[in-house]
């Protein structure tokens, strides 16, 4: 399939994980690809990996609203405008509530919510007309975690700019949805998850019996930004092996 051919995309948060495995996506689609990372040496080796003249990589923190500004500019001049934004940018502190500092909190809702609000407000003015927003959400906004009630708190905010924003945009033909990546195998889940052991309780807790793979949420999302997709606004896909919507037989 080649349904982003000569299309711009945007991915935030684009050096690993669910972020590089969507530019990956877009890219074997046609597209041309603009990541952003907060590190120069991942910044580096995502634009080895990826390859070609079709990516752009560009330092920017999403949580600082100038450097989003820098970033809009670098894109339009680099191609003029934009057909997808991924605000795929995210962070999670993971501990009781009673345990979480007011920096956690902050430092949190900087990132998972007004850096994905000011991500596609500032990307709107490049959005052409039939463009597409996915935001990066999580299964958390659907069922409770203990020791996430920040994080999950921030993802159920995001969602819900995906209705508003997808209301408000709709005028302009710009559609915006949400994905919610269920136990996704990451450097982020890792880093999160050290133990080996974890996975086996966790993968009993999914109907599929395994995490997800950060392919299998990239294919969602360039489902949800491309044509394919265009009559879906305002909506959540959930890709979580149904870990959300039902139990394993014997629990």
């Amino acid at each position: 399939m080649e349904r982003f051919t000569d299309k711009t995309a945007l991915i935030t948060g684009g050096t690993s994980g669910i972020g590089l495995a969507a530019a990956r996506r877009l890219l074997d689609e046609g597209a041309h690809v603009a990541i952003t990372g907060r590190d120069d040496a991942r910044l580096a080796a995502a634009a080895k990996e990826l390859g070609g003249e079709r990516v752009l990589t560009v330092r920017a923190d999403a949580a600082v609203p100038a450097e989003l500004d820098a970033l809009m500019r670098e894109v339009e001049s680099w191609r003029g405008g934009l057909d997808t934004v991924f605000a795929n940018a995210g962070v999670g502190t993971f501990k009781p509530g009673a345990e979480l500092t007011e920096d956690d909190v902050d430092h949190t809702l900087a990132v998972n919510f007004k850096g994905v609000f000011h991500t596609v407000q500032k990307a709107v003015p490049l959005l052409r007309p039939g463009g597409s927003v996915v935001i990066n959400a999580s299964w958390t906004l659907h069922r409770g975690l203990a020791a996430a009630s920040v994080y999950a708190a921030s993802k159920a905010a995001v969602h819900n700019l995906a209705r508003t924003l997808g209301t408000e945009l709709a005028p302009r033909g710009i559609r915006v949805n949400s994905v919610s990546p269920g136990y996704i195998d990451t450097p982020m889940y890792r880093e999160v998850n050290p133990d080996p052991a974890t996975e086996a309780v966790v993968a009993a807790q999914i109907p599929l019996g395994r995490l997800g793979g950060s392919a299998e949420v990239a294919a969602a999302v360039a489902f949800l930004a491309s044509d394919d997709a265009a009559y879906i606004s305002g909506q959540d896909l959930i890709v979580d092996g149904g870990l959300v919507g039902s139990a394993p037989l014997g629990l």
